[in-house]
């Protein structure tokens, strides 16, 4: 009977267990529903999307709106080939890229292998300043700085033409693609630098023949991602680039890019409902399409490519 008396009442010990675990409960509830929240916010866009591209390719062909170059559907004679769009956007990623990923990635280098810990304290952040520069500045700064600027050397270069556009925003995405970069080989072991340092090799070589394989898979998707950055671009083309939808690869004359058709669009001008006004969901849903691909590409490079240390 002693041994009845002197044990805890029955539940009490489950009780306090339950009550302990609550907020734990709490927070991974809470947790979930974010992340339940982003996922709806997803299907939620996919599906006005594909809602309003679906009515719009009950009146136009999605045959002549893929393979067409005459983008139109503001004029009197409306086309729809939207090809002229993609090689806009097409042009201006390129071009940008040309300018981020070797300065990127020979910042990367610079920052990881060659620069002391104060200088890399102080670069890297200041570097980092640049994406957080709003675009819109950015766009500005390609019309009234960068535009005069190539004018002064060719004057066949138009007021908006597609290489200010790009030389900027290769600036503006420049920071991604040093910083995860560098984070990519600041990642590889100091074993494999200490071992091709004992082979003899010279820092430059080991640098390049060494971490920065061995930080491809890093690297690599730190490009994709920052080709798919470009790609989404806005305002940096809308402002600088011009409204003139072209199917040209001359980076001198005003073009178009599937963002900045859907900003020119979506100013109030078009009636809603009409056929000019779903076309945007049609250049939309074509845009979400590629950088999903973009995304899906780096995510396989990085699992295919991954080198594991232990």
């Amino acid at each position: 009977m002693a041994r009845n008396v002197l044990s805890p009442p029955l539940g009490k010990g489950s009780k306090a267990k339950w009550r302990k675990m609550l907020p734990e409960r709490a927070i991974a509830v809470f947790l979930f529903l974010c992340s339940f929240l982003s996922i709806l916010t997803t299907v939620g866009i996919v599906a006005v999307l594909l809602f309003e591209a679906i009515s719009f390719f009950t009146e136009v062909s999605f045959l002549e709106f893929i393979t067409g170059t005459r983008w139109t559907p503001l004029f009197s004679s409306k086309q729809f080939g939207v090809l002229a769009l993609v090689a806009g956007t097409t042009l201006t990623a390129v071009l940008a890229m040309m300018v981020a990923l070797p300065l990127g990635l020979l910042s990367a280098i610079y920052l990881s292998e060659y620069a002391p810990s104060r200088v890399r304290n102080t670069v890297k952040p200041i570097l980092e300043i640049l994406a957080g520069i709003p675009t819109v500045v950015y766009g500005y700064f390609a019309l009234l700085f960068v535009t005069p600027l190539l004018r002064g050397i060719s004057e066949d270069i138009s007021v908006f033409n597609a290489l200010s556009a790009a030389i900027v925003m290769g600036l503006m995405i420049l920071p991604m693609v040093s910083s995860l970069s560098e984070d990519a080989m600041r990642a590889v072991p100091r074993t494999l630098r200490e071992g091709a340092y004992a082979l003899g090799s010279t820092k430059l070589e080991v640098s390049t023949l060494v971490v920065v394989p061995a930080a491809l898979s890093g690297i690599v998707s730190a490009f994709i991602l920052a080709v798919s950055r470009a790609i989404g671009e806005t305002m940096i083309v809308t402002i600088a680039a011009g409204q003139n939808p072209n199917f040209t690869l001359n980076p001198f004359v005003p073009i178009e890019t599937m963002t900045a058709y859907i900003v020119q669009v979506s100013m109030g001008d078009t009636p809603a409902g009409s056929i000019e006004f779903k076309t945007i969901f049609a250049v939309a849903l074509l845009l979400f399409a590629i950088t999903l691909v973009m995304n899906l590409l780096s995510q396989y490079v990085v699992s295919r490519f991954r080198e594991e240390y232990e």
